[in-house]
């Protein structure tokens, strides 16, 4: 019998973390993304502090009308923000398991546009 999609999910992001590890120049950008909501923050992994975290249930985001897609790049937007507030300009994108695809996908453009480098 095969993985269940959490196992096989769980697999792919272990594999990732062996690789990607934020640094406190270039902090780890992590996605979680459940069947409602998205989340995602901005780790150093030195330290293992979240330095800035977004997420759809935010009090400005949680009002915003739209697609699962569209919110998740108005989270993206969010998070570079706050990044930039808090000095960061280049993340490791770590889409945590996830396929880059879909909401991950536009959360990475909307960081992208709001001015994160990765």
């Amino acid at each position: 019998m095969g993985l269940t999609k959490s196992e096989r999910r769980n697999r792919i992001r272990r594999r990732i973390r062996k690789v990607s590890f934020g640094t406190a120049e270039r902090p780890r950008l992590s996605v979680f993304r459940s069947n409602k909501e998205i989340y995602a923050q901005v780790i150093d992994d030195t330290t293992g502090k979240t330095l800035v975290a977004a997420s759809s249930r935010d009090k400005d985001l949680s009002k915003a009308k739209g697609t699962k897609s569209e919110i998740a790049t108005a989270v993206g937007k969010a998070l570079a923000e706050k990044a930039i507030k808090a000095g960061v300009e280049t993340v490791a994108f770590d889409r945590g398991g996830y396929q880059y695809h879909g909401r991950v996908k536009s959360l990475a453009e909307g960081a992208r546009e709001g001015g994160l480098k990765f």
